[in-house]
């Protein structure tokens, strides 16, 4: 198993514009190639302009195979250039993590 940890940051008072134009435009384009997330959420404390999603695979071939089907679809361009033009994203981080071995995880 492998988990796909983002977390993006927006510019201040654009983070709900941002989700919103996700919503729209993103997220069932993103779930026909990846599947459900394992996890989509804003952040209530801490940085406030900030969100978390996590998808799992299940290993790092499984993921660049679905990622690669994300990025040649021409739906996902359109968001993305979407998302350029809207300039509410500041930065992105990504973590590729491995479940430890004393703990149950849920599969995708």
């Amino acid at each position: 198993m492998l988990f796909d940890h983002r977390t993006y940051t927006c510019r201040a008072g654009t983070i709900k514009r941002h989700l919103a134009l996700y919503e729209e435009h993103g997220f069932a384009v993103q779930s026909k190639h990846l599947g459900a997330p394992l996890l989509y959420a804003s952040t209530e404390t801490g940085d406030v302009n900030s969100y978390v999603h996590v998808w799992a695979y299940t290993n790092a071939a499984d993921r660049e195979q679905k990622r690669a089907a994300l990025a040649a679809d021409p739906a996902w361009a359109v968001y993305l250039e979407m998302s350029r033009e809207a300039g509410y994203l500041l930065r992105q981080e990504n973590k590729l993590l491995t479940p430890v071995s004393f703990v149950a995880h849920r599969t995708p």
